[in-house]
Formats: C-alpha cells, structure tokens, sequence
C-alpha cells in the first residue's frame, strides 16, 4: 500500500509539476509581466520547460538501474511527452509568433543559423517518439519500437546543443555546459558494460546497508 501510495504521489507530482510552467507564462502574460520581449520570453521558457522535462525522463532508467526505484518508469512517458509538448509550444511560437508562418523567411532562417537545425533536428527525432509513445504503437512496431525510440540517444544531445548554440558565451552562461554533462553522463549509463557495472555497485551498496543494519544495537529486536 505503502509502494502505492508513493507512485501515486509521484505521478501527481510529475503532472502539477509539468503544468505549472505554462500556467506561470499565462499568469504572466494576463498581467503584462513579460518582459519587454514577450515572444522572446515564451520562447525561453518554454524551451528550458521542454529541456527539464526531457531530461527527467531520460533519466528514469538509470535511476531504475542504480536505484532500483521502480516507481520512476511509471512516469518516464508522462515525463517525456510532457517535454515534447513544451517543444511543440516553443516551435509553434516561433513559426507563429515570431515570423507570422511566413515560410519562406522561416526556411531562409532555418538555413543560416546552427541552432536552429539543431532545434529542427531535435524535435523532428522527438515527434516519432511522441506519435508512438502509446501501447498500440508498441504492439504494432513490436521489435521496430526500440529501434524508433533509440532516437532518443540522437535528439537529446541536439536539445543541448541547441542551448548551446543559442548562447554567446558559455563562460559567462555555463548552464548549457551543465545540462551536456548531465545527458553525457546519461547516456554513458546506457552502454552495456557500464550498465552492468553500475547495477553490481547497486547490489553491492544495498547488501552492506543490510549488513550494516544487521549489526546496529537492538536490531535483533526489529526482526
């Protein structure tokens, strides 16, 4: 009941969470408090929201691996759709918002600036993802769903060069420097060998925890 209660919260937690960045833009928005460049605010804000949420879920099955928190698979694809929903918002801002579904000027951006086809890139990897995010999908691709949802391993790195990109300094901005370590680290965790390693370092913390515990005064007693 306990493990119930705790993946509930979880999930609840996950989804108030992953609303409460659009509903600070709306708030914002009815009262005028977006800065002197609103376009430019909903952009950013969004595409840091797409980038958080990405990444947790990202993160879910190494933290099932090392931690072996079961609870966290439960809401890795609430988690990511979550995220592409925040990139579909950042890209429906800029093709609409910001250059009026003018297709021409669009494409002749899309060509000059590198972070933009990162951008594009990322989020052409993300919408087969999302599209086949559901059971029936999974069913009907059968072996072929892992092999469309290893591009993943492809569109996170392009999120973050993205960032990257978008900023002039990474010396005086080092946040994007950070979100690379973090899905470097992530993906590294993915490679066979160092997954099997991490889950016997798993193993071995959880065994000399008991030990330990065995060993504290009055513990006989708890048994």
């Amino acid at each position: 009941m306990r493990k119930l209660f705790a993946s509930n919260g979880l999930r609840a937690l996950v989804h108030l969470g992953a609303w409460l960045p659009l509903a600070l833009i709306i708030a914002d928005y009815a009262r005028d408090a977006l800065t002197a460049n609103p376009i430019q605010a909903i952009l950013t804000r969004t595409g840091k929201a797409s980038l958080v949420l990405l990444v947790l879920s990202f993160a879910c099955t190494p933290l099932h691996t090392l931690l072996g928190w079961h609870a966290v698979l439960r809401v890795r694809r609430a988690l990511g759709l979550y995220g592409f929903g925040y990139a579909l918002l950042h890209v429906a801002t800029f093709v609409v918002l910001d250059y009026g579904l003018d297709l021409e000027l669009i494409a002749q951006v899309v060509v000059e600036k590198y972070y933009i086809i990162a951008g594009v890139a990322a989020f052409g990897l993300l919408l087969p993802l999302a599209l086949t995010s559901t059971r029936g999908w999974q069913r009907r691709l059968k072996q072929r769903w892992r092999v469309v949802h290893r591009l993943v391993y492809l569109a996170m790195p392009l999120a973050v060069l993205h960032f990257m990109l978008l900023v002039k300094s990474l010396l005086g901005h080092p946040e994007p420097l950070v979100w690379a370590g973090v899905v470097s680290i992530l993906l590294a965790l993915r490679i066979p060998i160092v997954r099997r390693r991490a889950s016997q370092l798993q193993h071995r913390l959880r065994r000399a925890l008991r030990r330990t515990a065995a060993l504290e005064p009055g513990s006989v007693f708890r048994s």
